[in-house]
């Protein structure tokens, strides 16, 4: 809360005013007001991390020389799945199989837009049984499943960000996937070429900050790392999104930037403190959760969430 500084009744003797003063105009600073944001209701599919460890190495992040705590995974996982109860969002459950400790991070389960879900092929063989696991569970859940034809990794690679999906090639998902993804949803697919293996799946690197209630209904924000992108797609962000919000290296570093936003609110790593108050400064509402015991295997708020779009 500001303190105010109480008034003295010492009497005041005023500085002189210069001759070169007497003529300065006076400008004051225009106070900036963030855009209007609104919170719409999701609904999200997570995967519980009964069996989560880290057995192998397929990322940067894991090594399996680090113990890593299930119990403590698990709590904050239930944060996190907490969080998005408490703000009002729908979240449906797959259960995860023994053997398959990356199954908790969902996103990569596939790709959900108008009840058609397009499954997942992974590009490690550890996590390839994830594939058809996720792709029965969007069927009993009455999606319609479109098995892939091409090697990709699900909302790990593929970002809708309005009308238009983004679409993260050059460590996971095949570019080919791309053009099927073209194909089954009938949009504009953009392809960025992700350069740096710290920032291996597209929501690494960028988050969908979603369009505000007093923007046109196909605008949208985004926040990104740079430096993750070969310079080809850099421009292309850049020219696509001029306002988006630039992460710095220190917070993308954390995983700040895999996070989800429902428009106003954004559910981001609790150490990209630096990105939360760039949130603040775009009229967002920041929430941070810890989900460091979960990062040990490369995954953070994004990579626990799969957006369900009936």
């Amino acid at each position: 809360m500001p303190v105010s500084t109480p008034l003295t009744t010492a009497p005041v003797t005023p500085a002189p005013v210069t001759p070169a003063a007497q003529h300065d105009p006076v400008t004051l600073a225009t106070p900036v007001t963030p855009p209007l944001r609104r919170a719409a209701p999701h609904t999200y599919l997570m995967c519980r991390p009964d069996f989560f460890t880290v057995t192998y190495k397929i990322n940067p992040w894991m090594d399996p020389a680090i113990p890593t705590d299930t119990s403590l995974a698990l709590r904050q996982w239930q944060t996190l799945y907490d969080t998005y109860i408490a703000l009002g969002h729908t979240v449906e459950l797959i259960d995860q199989i023994d053997g398959l400790p990356d199954m908790v991070y969902s996103a990569n389960g596939g790709f959900v837009i108008d009840n058609l879900a397009y499954g997942a092929s992974f590009t490690h063989p550890e996590r390839q049984p994830e594939g058809p696991a996720y792709m029965r569970w969007f069927a009993d859940a009455g999606f319609t499943v479109a098995e892939p034809q091409n090697i990709n990794e699900g909302e790990g690679d593929f970002m809708l960000v309005g009308d238009t999906i983004l679409a993260g090639t050059g460590f996971r998902s095949a570019s080919n996937s791309h053009e099927e993804v073209a194909r089954l949803y009938d949009r504009e697919v953009v392809t960025l070429n992700l350069v740096n293996p710290n920032f291996y799946h597209l929501d690494t690197a960028i988050a969908v900050l979603n369009q505000s209630a007093d923007e046109a209904p196909d605008a949208a924000t985004i926040a990104y790392l740079p430096s993750a992108f070969d310079a080809p797609s850099r421009a292309e962000l850049e020219r696509r999104y001029p306002e988006a919000i630039l992460v710095s290296e220190a917070d993308a570093a954390v995983l700040g930037l895999n996070s989800i936003s429902d428009g106003y609110n954004v559910v981001i790593a609790s150490r990209a403190t630096g990105f939360e108050a760039q949130l603040r400064e775009r009229g967002y509402n920041p929430i941070g959760v810890d989900l460091s015991e979960l990062l040990l295997g490369g995954g953070g708020v994004k990579c626990c969430t799969l957006e369900l779009r009936r």
